[in-house]
């Protein structure tokens, strides 16, 4: 549990965009909207606070999350690293879009620990539609941000609250758009009051804590280029051999079922190793871990789909330079 400060009297709600802030031009258009249009500061409007608390609004970024970027992560990465100092907020609440969501909040998580409450919302339905669901998702985590018992990076949506480690959104249209695998979601908010099932554990692949110093310090230009590519069939090793040859330092292969990898990858893969490129597997499955196990030599990234995997590796990469 965390200790909170009676001082502790604000909820900081940062705004980056995304389609809980999206306009359509008709109440029944939920997929044509262009997202990012409203200011955070208009999403509170007039929506219930929690009891004794106020709230604090600021627009960290205006973006599709689709656009997410390094350079918008480093300022929230700042922003909330400051927050967690300040005797005066009890929670910080993100509003974010649904698309890279769980990259964001993974990122956070890895560098952040699990001392104040963060909070990643969103929506599927623009805030002009008739049944938009941001308005709720807001609420909620607002009431998530406020508890006393909350503590670390989480993600809430529909009603859930989950593990920024397990969660990935799963569902192209639905509300309930995400889900945390085999584990479940961490818990509910029940008419606004946060319900535990379990509590969140830190990633295997936490990175050191040089890495937070790097990601607030190193300009994002300078970070390391990272690569996802997927094992498919038909796959060819031209796009590996082209990356190496402009600069990559790290990649990810989504392989297929338990982390395999098509037999036309293996060589570019082994010439990316020589010439320093560190190389690691995930799968391109939606449910169950990469099992140890069969006769490949890249390392598995346990417990995270292909796109976490990627926010760990690149965090590797910062505190390897950190501390060479």
């Amino acid at each position: 549990m965390q200790v909170t400060s009676p001082k502790a009297d604000r909820l900081l709600v940062l705004g980056t965009g995304g389609t809980i802030a999206g306009e359509a031009g008709s109440q029944h258009d939920n997929v044509g909207y262009r997202a990012a249009q409203r200011s955070v500061s208009d999403l509170l409007g007039s929506l219930p606070v929690p009891e004794g608390l106020t709230v604090q609004a600021e627009q960290v970024a205006q973006l599709d999350s689709k656009d997410m970027d390094h350079a918008t992560w480093q300022q929230l990465l700042a922003r909330v690293h400051a927050a967690q100092a300040d005797e005066r907020v009890r929670g910080i609440v993100i509003t974010h879009g649904t698309d890279t969501l769980e990259e964001t909040a993974f990122f956070l998580h890895t560098l952040l620990g699990d001392s104040k409450p963060v909070v990643l919302t969103c929506s599927m339905r623009p805030a002009t539609a008739l049944l938009s669901d941001g308005p709720q998702n807001l609420v909620d985590a607002l009431a998530v941000a406020a508890d006393p018992s909350a503590r670390g990076v989480v993600v809430v949506c529909a009603g859930q609250i989950h593990d920024p480690v397990g969660v990935q959104k799963v569902h192209t249209y639905r509300p309930d758009a995400f889900a945390s695998g085999d584990e479940g979601p961490l818990g509910q908010v029940l008419e606004g009051r946060p319900v535990w099932h379990r509590r969140t554990a830190r990633p295997h692949q936490a990175a050191a804590p040089e890495a937070l110093a790097a990601a607030l310090a190193q300009p994002v230009q300078d970070w390391p280029w990272v690569a996802v590519l997927s094992s498919h069939a038909g796959a060819t090793e031209r796009a590996i051999d082209a990356w190496v040859a402009q600069g990559l330092s790290g990649l990810v292969i989504a392989g297929t079922g338990n982390g395999t990898v098509h037999e036309a990858l293996e060589a570019a893969l082994q010439r990316a190793a020589e010439a320093g490129v560190l190389v690691w597997r995930s799968t391109r499955c939606v449910g169950g871990p990469v099992l140890e196990g069969g006769a490949s030599p890249w390392p598995i990234a346990e417990g995270l789909n292909a796109v976490k995997a990627r926010v760990a590796l690149l965090l590797t990469l910062l505190a390897r330079r950190t501390t060479a």
